[in-house]
């Protein structure tokens, strides 16, 4: 039952939307300092970055994170540092997939194609050269061994800096669920103007005026001479003539309802 429902985790892994904040073909660049802390003290950083993940709350530690057969079988809840001491040297690639399993469902996030195709490259690599060790233990050619060695060293070189690239993605998602990259600044909107009545022209809003634009020839706005002389103001002066009753009149409302409504 446990590997099926292992496999349908994985599954499920392929359906989420969330990405990393940074892949593993650009997670040097956004730390290099702990990139290159993970390459040289590998243990020492999944470590530090299981228990950041656990929010440094070690009574929830499970052997790798309760991924493999041995979780929670191996007396982590007598003395947890000591067990996951014992994880990430004994078993470094073991310890480094767990934490990522563990980013991977609390913030649901998927693993990119590029990064899939980088981790399966690091396993493919170490499997080809275990093979071609083992054939030129058979065989006992010179040649052979030599390069069996080369591809096992580079195969060593392909992992350890996938592993340091994999812990330094998953410091800078801690990082990004600590908060500690802040929020984004707002742009402050620029000031604007209301129109008045009073004005020839309503003030230029929108994108700011641009050089050769309008083109030559172009009417102006307002038209020079518009409105044209003679034309009759708004309203009117004597406007409205003397005697014309106001609209409403002051006094049709000061008594309700009037005397003359009909009953």
């Amino acid at each position: 039952m446990a590997p099926k429902y292992d496999m349908e985790k994985m599954e499920l892994r392929k359906n989420l939307r969330n990405v990393w904040h940074t892949d593993l073909t650009h997670s040097i660049q956004s730390d290099t300092p702990y990139c290159c802390f993970a390459l040289w003290c590998g243990p020492c950083a999944s470590y530090l970055l299981r228990k950041r993940a656990l929010y440094n709350d070690m009574s929830r530690y499970i052997c790798c994170a309760g991924y493999m057969p041995c979780s929670g079988r191996c007396g982590e809840s007598k003395c947890p540092q000591f067990c996951l001491a014992t994880e990430v040297f004994c078993c470094f690639g073991n310890s480094v997939a767990s934490t990522r399993f563990l980013l991977q469902d609390e913030f649901q996030i998927q693993t990119t194609q590029c990064d899939n195709c980088i981790i399966g490259f690091m396993f493919c690599l170490s499997q080809v050269a275990c093979i071609f060790s083992i054939v030129a233990c058979i065989v006992g050619i010179d040649e052979l061994s030599e390069a069996s060695q080369l591809l096992t060293c580079l195969a060593d070189i392909v992992y350890c800096t996938v592993c340091a690239c994999m812990q330094t993605q998953h410091k800078v998602e801690m990082d990004k669920r600590d908060g500690k990259f802040g929020p984004q600044p707002m742009a402050v909107p620029p000031p604007q103007q209301m129109s008045r009545f009073d004005q020839a022209a309503p003030p230029s809003i929108g994108y700011p005026p641009q050089q050769g634009y309008p083109p030559s020839g172009y009417p102006q706005y307002p038209p020079q001479g518009y409105p044209p002389s003679g034309y009759p103001q708004h309203p009117p002066q004597g406007y409205p003539p003397s005697g014309y009753p106001q609209n409403p009149p002051p006094s049709a409302y000061s008594q309700y309802p009037p005397a003359a409504y009909p009953k």
